[in-house]
């Protein structure tokens, strides 16, 4: 293939993928849509430039307006998560939590967090596993006993835990709060004092669900007893892909150290104005959006539940956030769930559940899929809305209805919901392919 072949390709697959979401229903948890004002951002010439070290305080020239949106950023997010201070050149959650680890901790200290099985992310992961805590800190890694029936930290098992390790000379210095399935606030308030009297940092992973605490629909991490806060800011907060650190001004030299030059050099700055347009629109949408986007999940998990689905935490109401657990291990399992999903034009991810390394599933083909709410709402679904989802999930699913011709029905019923909503302008053909060829 030449290179004018090869150019051709790249613009028409990106096109086919734009034709294939505004079809589709996005319910990866992970994910959301940028408004059009974001995305204006995100092609600005702030994308070629380079940016290192703190604002007025650069190693590069031509950074008078670089420095002024970053300074406004801070201002946003500050105000929006009531923290004293933050740092905002993190590139993504990991880096934001790698960050955390270099300010906090030296390689061989242990820090203790949930395992992947129960939620926890790959970033806390031990070396063995190849994840981001023991692999590139060096740190050992204990994890939370956890109860599955309340689908959180067992909050007496945890001191005791923390302080058998601790009087057997661990030197235990951080817990990470967090997860990538959340679907309940974690026990800071419950454990940050007891924590703190042990000597440990408190770090709370809010990537998934920073815009539901930046909404005031969730639990507030730093009045409860947390150190630092680690967020990212495309999931419930719907922005371009990057991180975040929120903390106390006591700790604001070792997370700017550690940020930089310790895990960042140039800090992608296209995306930090599109973080500020963001944080523009949640100041003013917020509230409205993580409302609607709880809403939501508790309507669609209650409608699965109702079509026979196995959702996860049922006694608890199955969820507090935008995600929703289930298990599909009598469905074929999560791989075989996820696959004919998405031939019908669903967008879900299969997830380990907590019990499955125990009856022996892998990653590669676990027990449960993952969904959440957060670009549906932003693309206005209400709660009739998420009836209809769980019957077309149903269809696929249960009645093992052919997938491609729910993902036609599928099709029509997003004809209805092709507008980015919570935002200043509501643009039309949210998944429109922009050619500015």
């Amino acid at each position: 293939m030449d290179a004018f072949e090869a150019y051709s390709r790249l613009f028409s697959l990106l096109e086919d993928h734009h034709k294939f979401f505004s079809s589709s229903i996005p319910l990866i948890a992970s994910e959301n849509i940028t408004s059009y004002a974001v995305r204006e951002a995100l092609i600005s010439d702030f994308g070629h430039r380079y940016a290192e070290g703190w604002p007025g305080e650069r190693v590069y020239a031509g950074c008078r307006y670089i420095d002024q949106v970053e300074l406004l950023t801070l201002e946003l997010i500050k105000d929006l998560f009531g923290a004293e201070f933050a740092d905002v050149r993190p590139i993504s959650g990991v880096t934001a939590n790698l960050a955390v680890y270099s300010a906090f901790t030296e390689p061989g200290d242990t820090m203790i967090c949930l395992s992947i099985p129960n939620g926890g992310h790959i970033s806390y992961g031990k070396r063995e596993l190849g994840g981001t805590a023991g692999l590139v800190h060096g740190l050992n890694v204990e994890y939370f006993p956890f109860n599955y029936e309340e689908m959180n930290i067992d909050v007496d098992k945890t001191k005791k835990k923390i302080e058998k390790l601790i009087n057997e000379g661990v030197k235990l210095k951080l817990a990470m709060f967090g997860a990538s399935v959340f679907l309940f606030p974690h026990p800071v308030k419950e454990l940050s004092d007891f924590m703190k009297s042990m000597g440990m940092i408190v770090a709370y992973d809010a990537a998934h669900v920073a815009g539901l605490i930046a909404g005031k629909c969730f639990q507030d991490p730093l009045r409860e007893g947390a150190d630092v806060v680690t967020i990212s800011t495309h999931k419930t907060l719907p922005g371009p892909q990057r991180g975040a650190i929120l903390s106390w001004n006591k700790y604001a030299d070792a997370i700017k150290r550690a940020v930089f030059p310790g895990v960042t050099s140039n800090h992608h700055l296209h995306t930090l104005a599109g973080l500020c347009v963001a944080l523009c629109e949640m100041k003013a949408f917020g509230r409205e959006y993580a409302t609607q986007i709880i809403k939501n999940a508790k309507t669609l998990a209650q409608a699965l539940w109702n079509e026979g689905f196995k959702v996860v935490a049922e006694k608890k109401g199955f969820t507090e956030s935008h995600t929703i657990l289930i298990d599909v291990s009598g469905h074929g399992g999560g791989l075989h769930v996820e696959k004919i999903l998405e031939d019908a034009n669903i967008i879900v991810n299969r997830n380990l559940l907590p019990w499955d390394l125990k009856m022996g599933r892998h990653f590669t083909n676990p027990g449960g899929i993952r969904i959440g709410v957060s670009e549906v709402t932003r693309l206005g679904m209400r709660e009739d809305d998420m009836i209809e989802i769980a019957s077309f999930m149903k269809r696929v699913v249960i009645n093992r209805e052919d997938p491609k011709v729910v993902a036609k029905d599928v099709a029509e019923f997003r004809k209805k919901f092709n507008e980015i909503k919570y935002c200043f302008e509501n643009a039309k053909e949210a998944y429109a392919y922009i050619r500015i060829r």
